[in-house]
């Protein structure tokens, strides 16, 4: 790993507060690595291995059952993703692909219990990532149980228009099958909820959703 890779991995909220020695023999045994988009990088069913951490891209966790799949999270930089089952010593609930080119970094489960064990620190860090993880699927759960399509889509559009940070549209970050399978719809119900939001100061030119009424967004 590259230093300024370290000091980045180091930056991050989950390995700020540990120890040094502890952190550098965590980084000792882990490994930075570049995976082209549309890769998968886990199965669901199969041993947690390593704990990922995405440092560039994006990154989609799915599950599956008979023929049927749906998209569960998308992950963007940084976060940490799959640490449950690391931490636990058991087997993937998701899979994970990569939908853009991405960078990751992956730690050894064993080498992460083991730092849990000695490391008081870094065992809180984790215990506040997990919290923040079980509080972010339970916002998803309730917004699929009591929205409806098209509010869990400005509900959607409004987040993003929050994290870009942009005055007057959002660039959708994944395409509209991925994000028609997160917000739990069809692409043609999407479709349908897109243009239903035209009332409310939406307009779509391709990835690029314009957002004229944030307010009116807002109340619905």
């Amino acid at each position: 790993m590259r230093i300024d890779d370290i000091e980045l991995v180091r930056g991050l909220p989950l390995f700020a507060e540990m120890d040094e020695q502890n952190f550098d023999a965590l980084m000792h045994a882990a490994y930075l690595q570049q995976f082209p988009a549309q890769l998968q990088l886990l199965s669901e069913g199969d041993a947690a291995d390593f704990v990922h951490v995405l440092i560039e891209g994006c990154v989609e966790l799915f599950g599956t059952t008979q023929e049927r799949e749906t998209t569960l999270f998308i992950m963007h930089p940084l976060s940490t993703f799959i640490l449950a089952a690391a931490l636990k010593d058991q087997v993937y609930l998701m899979s994970a692909r990569t939908l853009a080119k991405s960078r990751l970094l992956l730690i050894p489960s064993s080498d992460l219990r083991l730092a849990f064990e000695r490391d008081a620190a870094f065992a809180r860090s984790i215990l506040l990532d997990l919290a923040g993880s079980s509080r972010g699927a339970v916002n998803a759960l309730k917004g699929q149980k009591l929205r409806s399509s098209l509010e869990r889509l400005a509900n959607y559009l409004l987040s993003e228009f929050q994290i870009q940070d942009d005055d007057e549209a959002v660039e959708l970050p994944v395409d509209k099958k991925t994000l028609a399978s997160l917000l739990g719809m069809t692409p043609e119900n999407l479709s349908r909820a897109f243009n239903n939001l035209a009332p409310y100061g939406v307009s779509v030119s391709g990835p690029r959703i314009s957002i004229g009424k944030p307010e009116d967004l807002r109340q619905l």
